[in-house]
């Protein structure tokens, strides 16, 4: 199924969200990496608040390049989201219902996922000179010294992503092996 969601991403948007599902975004997501999540641990644990308000937020694993002049930001593709799996759930409990990245999760997020109805959708990796192009407004909010890894507000239209597991935990990686290697068997 193809939808449009404008942000932020509710729980009531959220659960009628399912594997498999083609949606583009519109509205206001956030960059955080690695070292970003990092450090939005470490202050809450002193009681500092992270830079942006995380009720209902998206949170997009990328580190964009520069942009070039004339442009809002360089390319701007997903890393990998396993490397966010230890911070993720602390997130997801904070209120950020969705995220974006590419490759599989773990047990725990999936986990959080569906106590506090998460979503995590897919970005092409490899296509990040055409994800930019969806991006319409770049404002870096926090952590300026980390560069790439810096917390941007980014401003998006039409922003292409599928859903890879659903608040109930509904997993693509898995069950679409599942119908290939069902098929593949069959043939």
């Amino acid at each position: 199924m193809e939808r449009h969601i404008d942000l932020p991403l509710t729980e009531e948007i959220a659960k009628t969200l399912h594997m498999g599902d083609n949606v583009y975004l519109n509205g206001v997501i956030y960059t955080a990496r690695d070292a970003a999540h990092e450090r939005m641990t470490d202050q809450l644990a002193e009681g500092i608040p992270i830079p942006f308000d995380t009720t209902d937020a998206t949170i997009y694993y990328v580190g964009p390049t520069p942009a070039r002049p004339g442009t809002v930001i360089g390319s701007a593709g997903p890393t990998t989201a396993g490397r966010m799996d230890k911070w993720a759930p602390q997130m997801i409990s904070l209120g950020a219902r969705g995220m974006i990245g590419k490759g599989a999760r773990s047990k725990e997020v999936i986990e959080a996922m569906k106590k506090y109805h998460g979503v995590y959708f897919g970005a092409i990796g490899g296509a990040g000179a055409l994800l930019a192009k969806c991006i319409v407004d770049c404002e870096l909010i926090a952590y300026e010294d980390l560069g790439p890894e810096a917390i941007r507000k980014l401003t998006v239209k039409d922003f292409p992503v599928t859903v890879l597991i659903d608040s109930e935990g509904n997993n693509l990686y898995e069950q679409g092996r599942k119908e290939y290697l069902e098929i593949r068997d069959k043939e």
